[in-house]
Protein backbone atom coordinates (compact mmCIF):
# COMPACT_ATOMS: atom_id res chain seq x y z
CA UNK A 1 0.00 0.00 0.00
CA UNK A 2 1.47 3.28 -1.07
CA UNK A 3 1.78 6.36 1.17
CA UNK A 4 0.41 9.36 0.75
CA UNK A 5 2.99 11.21 -1.95
CA UNK A 6 1.58 14.77 -1.45
CA UNK A 7 3.97 17.19 0.43
CA UNK A 8 1.04 18.78 2.53
CA UNK A 9 0.69 16.80 5.55
CA UNK A 10 -2.54 15.26 5.85
CA UNK A 11 -4.84 15.84 8.91
CA UNK A 12 -8.14 14.47 10.33
CA UNK A 13 -9.49 17.67 8.20
CA UNK A 14 -8.73 16.50 4.88
CA UNK A 15 -11.01 13.41 5.46
CA UNK A 16 -14.09 15.46 6.69
CA UNK A 17 -16.32 16.30 3.99
CA UNK A 18 -18.81 19.36 3.81
CA UNK A 19 -21.96 17.41 4.89
CA UNK A 20 -24.28 17.99 8.17
CA UNK A 21 -23.68 14.41 10.14
CA UNK A 22 -26.96 12.93 10.60
CA UNK A 23 -26.87 10.71 13.37
CA UNK A 24 -28.21 11.47 17.17
CA UNK A 25 -26.56 13.56 19.72
CA UNK A 26 -24.76 10.95 21.98
CA UNK A 27 -24.56 8.54 19.33
CA UNK A 28 -21.06 6.01 19.74
CA UNK A 29 -20.90 6.66 15.78
CA UNK A 30 -19.89 10.04 16.14
CA UNK A 31 -16.48 8.71 17.95
CA UNK A 32 -16.38 6.37 15.31
CA UNK A 33 -16.32 9.06 12.46
CA UNK A 34 -13.82 10.99 14.20
CA UNK A 35 -11.33 8.21 15.50
CA UNK A 36 -11.42 7.23 11.63
CA UNK A 37 -10.79 10.17 9.97
CA UNK A 38 -7.62 10.75 11.75
CA UNK A 39 -6.63 7.55 11.67
CA UNK A 40 -6.56 7.52 7.68
CA UNK A 41 -4.44 10.53 8.27
CA UNK A 42 -1.93 8.88 10.57
CA UNK A 43 -1.79 6.26 7.55
CA UNK A 44 -0.98 8.59 4.95
CA UNK A 45 -3.12 7.21 2.53
CA UNK A 46 -4.41 10.32 0.03
CA UNK A 47 -7.97 11.04 -0.12
CA UNK A 48 -7.44 10.13 -3.79
CA UNK A 49 -6.18 6.88 -3.24
CA UNK A 50 -9.60 6.15 -0.48
CA UNK A 51 -12.56 5.08 -0.27
CA UNK A 52 -15.50 3.99 1.68
CA UNK A 53 -18.32 1.46 0.90
CA UNK A 54 -21.04 0.83 2.63
CA UNK A 55 -24.52 -1.18 2.95
CA UNK A 56 -27.68 0.36 4.79
CA UNK A 57 -28.04 1.45 8.42
CA UNK A 58 -26.88 4.07 10.46
CA UNK A 59 -23.58 3.44 10.60
CA UNK A 60 -23.87 3.07 6.13
CA UNK A 61 -24.32 7.04 6.44
CA UNK A 62 -20.51 7.41 7.05
CA UNK A 63 -19.49 7.44 2.89
CA UNK A 64 -21.37 10.63 3.23
CA UNK A 65 -19.05 12.26 5.67
CA UNK A 66 -15.63 11.85 4.33
CA UNK A 67 -13.75 13.17 1.79
CA UNK A 68 -13.06 10.41 -0.26
CA UNK A 69 -14.49 8.19 -3.03
CA UNK A 70 -17.49 7.07 -1.40
CA UNK A 71 -20.39 4.55 -2.60
CA UNK A 72 -23.64 4.16 -0.25
CA UNK A 73 -24.92 0.56 -1.96
CA UNK A 74 -27.82 -1.45 -0.81
CA UNK A 75 -28.30 -3.59 2.40
CA UNK A 76 -25.30 -6.19 2.80
CA UNK A 77 -24.11 -5.79 -0.52
CA UNK A 78 -21.18 -3.60 0.78
CA UNK A 79 -18.27 -6.48 0.74
CA UNK A 80 -19.87 -7.62 -2.79
CA UNK A 81 -19.42 -4.51 -4.04
CA UNK A 82 -15.43 -3.59 -2.08
CA UNK A 83 -14.84 -7.03 -3.75
CA UNK A 84 -14.89 -5.56 -6.79
CA UNK A 85 -13.65 -2.17 -6.61
CA UNK A 86 -10.24 -3.87 -5.09
CA UNK A 87 -10.28 -6.13 -7.33
CA UNK A 88 -10.49 -3.58 -10.07
CA UNK A 89 -7.86 -1.01 -8.65
CA UNK A 90 -5.22 -2.89 -6.03
CA UNK A 91 -3.89 0.53 -5.30
CA UNK A 92 -6.72 2.04 -3.51
CA UNK A 93 -6.90 1.82 -0.05
CA UNK A 94 -11.02 0.60 0.32
CA UNK A 95 -12.64 0.73 3.63
CA UNK A 96 -16.27 -0.53 4.77
CA UNK A 97 -18.37 0.84 7.33
CA UNK A 98 -21.35 -1.41 7.79
CA UNK A 99 -23.39 -2.49 11.12
CA UNK A 100 -24.35 -5.93 12.70
CA UNK A 101 -27.17 -5.84 11.00
CA UNK A 102 -26.08 -5.01 7.37
CA UNK A 103 -23.07 -7.53 7.71
CA UNK A 104 -24.40 -10.30 10.05
CA UNK A 105 -27.72 -10.68 8.73
CA UNK A 106 -28.77 -9.77 5.00
CA UNK A 107 -25.22 -9.01 4.19
CA UNK A 108 -23.57 -12.75 6.11
CA UNK A 109 -22.81 -14.23 2.81
CA UNK A 110 -20.51 -11.86 1.62
CA UNK A 111 -19.15 -10.95 4.34
CA UNK A 112 -17.99 -14.20 5.01
CA UNK A 113 -16.68 -14.75 1.58
CA UNK A 114 -14.35 -11.71 1.58
CA UNK A 115 -12.90 -12.41 4.17
CA UNK A 116 -12.30 -16.23 3.54
CA UNK A 117 -10.58 -14.65 0.02
CA UNK A 118 -8.92 -12.16 1.96
CA UNK A 119 -9.76 -9.52 -0.22
CA UNK A 120 -7.30 -6.61 1.06
CA UNK A 121 -10.22 -4.94 2.77
CA UNK A 122 -10.66 -2.72 5.64
CA UNK A 123 -14.13 -3.58 7.58
CA UNK A 124 -15.22 -1.27 10.57
CA UNK A 125 -18.03 -3.09 11.95
CA UNK A 126 -20.38 -0.91 13.78
CA UNK A 127 -22.04 -3.33 16.71
CA UNK A 128 -24.65 -1.57 18.93
CA UNK A 129 -27.23 -5.12 18.94
CA UNK A 130 -29.87 -3.46 17.48
CA UNK A 131 -31.50 -2.37 14.34
CA UNK A 132 -31.37 1.82 15.05
CA UNK A 133 -32.26 3.05 11.28
CA UNK A 134 -35.37 0.90 11.16
CA UNK A 135 -36.03 1.72 14.87
CA UNK A 136 -35.21 -0.83 17.29
CA UNK A 137 -35.88 -4.26 16.20
CA UNK A 138 -33.32 -6.86 17.61
CA UNK A 139 -29.99 -7.86 15.42
CA UNK A 140 -27.99 -10.72 14.84
CA UNK A 141 -26.00 -9.76 18.42
CA UNK A 142 -28.95 -9.30 20.46
CA UNK A 143 -28.45 -11.31 23.53
CA UNK A 144 -31.05 -14.02 24.05
CA UNK A 145 -34.24 -12.74 25.89
CA UNK A 146 -33.74 -9.52 24.57
CA UNK A 147 -37.14 -7.50 24.45
CA UNK A 148 -37.24 -5.14 21.21
CA UNK A 149 -39.97 -4.60 18.83
CA UNK A 150 -39.56 -7.37 16.80
CA UNK A 151 -39.31 -9.30 20.11
CA UNK A 152 -41.60 -8.03 22.68
CA UNK A 153 -41.87 -11.20 24.84
CA UNK A 154 -37.99 -11.67 24.29
CA UNK A 155 -35.72 -13.45 21.53
CA UNK A 156 -35.45 -16.98 21.41
CA UNK A 157 -32.19 -17.43 19.69
CA UNK A 158 -28.50 -17.12 20.79
CA UNK A 159 -26.44 -14.41 19.02
CA UNK A 160 -23.39 -14.13 16.81
CA UNK A 161 -19.98 -13.75 18.16
CA UNK A 162 -18.55 -11.44 14.94
CA UNK A 163 -14.90 -12.53 15.83
CA UNK A 164 -16.00 -16.24 16.22
CA UNK A 165 -17.55 -15.64 12.59
CA UNK A 166 -14.58 -13.51 11.31
CA UNK A 167 -12.54 -17.02 12.49
CA UNK A 168 -14.91 -19.48 11.19
CA UNK A 169 -14.33 -17.77 8.01
CA UNK A 170 -10.44 -18.19 7.91
CA UNK A 171 -10.12 -14.31 8.94
CA UNK A 172 -6.14 -13.05 9.33
CA UNK A 173 -7.16 -9.86 11.28
CA UNK A 174 -9.88 -9.21 14.03
CA UNK A 175 -9.80 -6.22 16.90
CA UNK A 176 -11.94 -4.70 18.67
CA UNK A 177 -12.86 -1.30 20.71
CA UNK A 178 -15.14 0.75 22.66
CA UNK A 179 -16.66 3.73 20.97
CA UNK A 180 -15.44 6.08 23.79
CA UNK A 181 -12.14 4.50 23.72
CA UNK A 182 -10.38 6.53 20.74
CA UNK A 183 -7.15 6.29 21.49
CA UNK A 184 -7.23 2.36 21.30
CA UNK A 185 -9.75 2.50 18.60
CA UNK A 186 -7.35 4.70 16.78
CA UNK A 187 -4.56 1.81 17.06
CA UNK A 188 -6.69 -0.90 16.53
CA UNK A 189 -7.77 1.16 12.48
CA UNK A 190 -4.41 2.21 11.73
CA UNK A 191 -2.93 -1.70 12.25
CA UNK A 192 -6.29 -2.37 10.00
CA UNK A 193 -5.50 -0.59 7.40
CA UNK A 194 -1.79 -1.69 7.39
CA UNK A 195 -2.57 -5.57 7.29
CA UNK A 196 -2.46 -6.54 3.93
CA UNK A 197 -5.26 -8.48 3.51
CA UNK A 198 -9.06 -8.65 5.12
CA UNK A 199 -9.06 -6.73 8.27
CA UNK A 200 -12.12 -6.52 10.83
CA UNK A 201 -12.54 -3.97 13.56
CA UNK A 202 -15.47 -4.46 15.69
CA UNK A 203 -16.39 -1.08 17.19
CA UNK A 204 -19.12 -2.02 20.03
CA UNK A 205 -20.59 1.15 20.03
CA UNK A 206 -24.06 2.38 22.17
CA UNK A 207 -27.20 3.33 20.16
CA UNK A 208 -28.60 5.86 23.06
CA UNK A 209 -32.10 5.97 21.61
CA UNK A 210 -33.20 1.73 20.99
CA UNK A 211 -30.50 0.14 22.83
CA UNK A 212 -29.17 2.82 25.56
CA UNK A 213 -26.28 1.11 27.73
CA UNK A 214 -25.71 -2.02 25.72
CA UNK A 215 -22.14 -2.38 26.88
CA UNK A 216 -22.08 -0.61 29.70
CA UNK A 217 -21.17 -3.78 31.80
CA UNK A 218 -17.52 -3.79 30.46
CA UNK A 219 -18.33 0.38 29.10
CA UNK A 220 -18.24 2.10 32.58
CA UNK A 221 -15.02 3.68 33.52
CA UNK A 222 -15.69 1.86 37.44
CA UNK A 223 -16.14 -0.73 35.98
CA UNK A 224 -14.00 -1.54 32.71
CA UNK A 225 -10.74 -2.36 34.44
CA UNK A 226 -11.68 -5.64 36.07
CA UNK A 227 -14.27 -6.39 33.33
CA UNK A 228 -11.93 -6.24 30.16
CA UNK A 229 -8.50 -6.85 29.20
CA UNK A 230 -6.52 -4.73 26.16
CA UNK A 231 -4.23 -7.27 24.35
CA UNK A 232 -0.70 -6.40 22.63
CA UNK A 233 0.97 -8.17 21.26
CA UNK A 234 3.77 -9.50 22.94
CA UNK A 235 2.82 -8.45 26.18
CA UNK A 236 1.22 -10.44 28.99
CA UNK A 237 -2.68 -10.82 29.30
CA UNK A 238 -2.92 -8.62 32.65
CA UNK A 239 -5.45 -6.71 33.63
CA UNK A 240 -7.42 -5.08 36.41
CA UNK A 241 -7.55 -2.21 38.54
CA UNK A 242 -4.75 -2.90 40.59
CA UNK A 243 -3.24 -5.08 37.24
CA UNK A 244 -3.12 -7.80 39.38
CA UNK A 245 -5.17 -10.62 37.27
CA UNK A 246 -3.87 -12.28 34.66
CA UNK A 247 -5.06 -14.50 31.78
CA UNK A 248 -3.95 -18.74 32.21
CA UNK A 249 -4.16 -21.56 30.26
CA UNK A 250 -5.76 -24.04 32.62
CA UNK A 251 -6.62 -27.45 30.73
CA UNK A 252 -8.36 -26.61 27.51
CA UNK A 253 -9.80 -23.36 28.69
CA UNK A 254 -8.27 -19.78 29.66
CA UNK A 255 -9.22 -19.18 33.35
CA UNK A 256 -8.62 -15.39 35.02
CA UNK A 257 -6.81 -15.66 38.03
CA UNK A 258 -5.77 -13.13 40.82
CA UNK A 259 -1.12 -13.09 40.30
CA UNK A 260 -0.12 -13.97 43.41
CA UNK A 261 -3.15 -16.10 44.85
CA UNK A 262 -3.75 -20.05 44.79
CA UNK A 263 -0.36 -20.32 43.66
CA UNK A 264 -0.09 -18.18 40.84
CA UNK A 265 2.79 -15.98 39.29
CA UNK A 266 3.31 -13.81 37.04
CA UNK A 267 5.03 -16.63 34.87
CA UNK A 268 1.87 -19.00 34.39
CA UNK A 269 0.31 -15.64 32.74
CA UNK A 270 0.05 -16.04 28.76
CA UNK A 271 1.56 -13.76 26.44
CA UNK A 272 -0.11 -12.92 23.30
CA UNK A 273 1.08 -13.59 20.11
CA UNK A 274 -1.32 -11.79 18.10
CA UNK A 275 1.15 -13.43 14.91
CA UNK A 276 0.30 -16.92 15.67
CA UNK A 277 -1.12 -19.17 12.38
CA UNK A 278 -3.22 -21.53 14.66
CA UNK A 279 -6.65 -19.40 15.70
CA UNK A 280 -7.84 -21.55 18.97
CA UNK A 281 -6.38 -19.68 20.90
CA UNK A 282 -7.66 -16.03 19.16
CA UNK A 283 -10.92 -17.81 19.15
CA UNK A 284 -10.91 -18.40 22.91
CA UNK A 285 -9.59 -14.74 23.64
CA UNK A 286 -12.21 -13.47 21.42
CA UNK A 287 -15.44 -15.57 23.69
CA UNK A 288 -13.84 -14.59 26.86
CA UNK A 289 -16.41 -11.74 27.40
CA UNK A 290 -19.60 -14.75 26.55
CA UNK A 291 -18.62 -15.53 30.25
CA UNK A 292 -19.62 -13.93 33.46
CA UNK A 293 -16.34 -15.03 34.98
CA UNK A 294 -14.19 -13.44 31.86
CA UNK A 295 -13.13 -9.95 30.72
CA UNK A 296 -13.81 -8.66 27.19
CA UNK A 297 -10.86 -9.09 24.75
CA UNK A 298 -9.81 -5.58 23.14
CA UNK A 299 -6.89 -4.35 21.12
CA UNK A 300 -5.77 -6.82 17.99
CA UNK A 301 -6.60 -9.66 18.63
CA UNK A 302 -5.02 -11.49 15.64
CA UNK A 303 -2.79 -10.29 13.17
CA UNK A 304 -1.65 -12.98 10.48
CA UNK A 305 -0.22 -12.37 7.12
CA UNK A 306 -1.19 -14.24 4.18
CA UNK A 307 -1.81 -13.91 0.18
CA UNK A 308 -4.90 -11.61 -0.73
CA UNK A 309 -7.09 -12.32 -3.69
CA UNK A 310 -6.77 -9.19 -5.21
CA UNK A 311 -2.91 -10.08 -5.05
CA UNK A 312 -3.39 -13.37 -6.79
CA UNK A 313 -6.02 -12.39 -9.01
CA UNK A 314 -3.78 -9.69 -10.45
CA UNK A 315 -0.49 -12.52 -10.27
CA UNK A 316 -2.55 -14.68 -12.23
CA UNK A 317 -3.65 -12.23 -15.02
CA UNK A 318 0.23 -11.68 -15.58
CA UNK A 319 1.20 -14.91 -15.68
CA UNK A 320 -2.00 -15.87 -18.07
CA UNK A 321 -0.49 -12.62 -20.45
CA UNK A 322 3.09 -13.55 -20.24
CA UNK A 323 2.26 -17.46 -21.30
CA UNK A 324 -0.82 -16.91 -23.75
CA UNK A 325 0.33 -13.63 -25.82
CA UNK A 326 -2.20 -13.71 -28.44
CA UNK A 327 -5.11 -13.55 -25.60
CA UNK A 328 -5.58 -10.04 -25.27
CA UNK A 329 -9.73 -9.34 -24.90
CA UNK A 330 -12.44 -11.51 -23.90
CA UNK A 331 -13.30 -12.36 -27.59
CA UNK A 332 -9.77 -13.96 -27.50
CA UNK A 333 -10.75 -15.76 -24.30
CA UNK A 334 -14.17 -17.28 -25.73
CA UNK A 335 -12.73 -17.95 -29.34
CA UNK A 336 -9.51 -19.96 -28.57
CA UNK A 337 -10.58 -23.43 -28.26
CA UNK A 338 -13.06 -25.51 -30.57
CA UNK A 339 -16.71 -23.96 -30.16
CA UNK A 340 -20.45 -24.32 -31.97
CA UNK A 341 -21.68 -22.29 -33.93
CA UNK A 342 -25.67 -22.68 -34.54
CA UNK A 343 -27.31 -21.64 -38.33
CA UNK A 344 -30.80 -21.97 -38.43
Amino acid sequence: METNANPVKLDAKCFKSDQYVRWCPGCGDHGVLATLQKSMAEVGISTEQTAVISGIGCSSRLPYYMNAYGFHTIHGRAAAIATGLKTARPDLCVWIATGDGDSLAIGGNHFIHAIRRNVDLNFILFNNRIYGLTKGQYSPTSERGFVSKSSPFGTVEDPFIPAELCFGARGRFFARSLDIDMKLLGQCMVACAQHKGAAVVEVLVNCVIFNDGVHKNVAQRDVRDDRSIVLRHGEKMIFGKEKNKGIVLDGLRLKAVTIGEDGYTLDDVLTHDAHEVDPTLHTMLAMMGTSDDMPVAFGIIRDVDDICYDQAVTQQIEEVRAQKPDIRTLEDLLMKDAYWEVKE
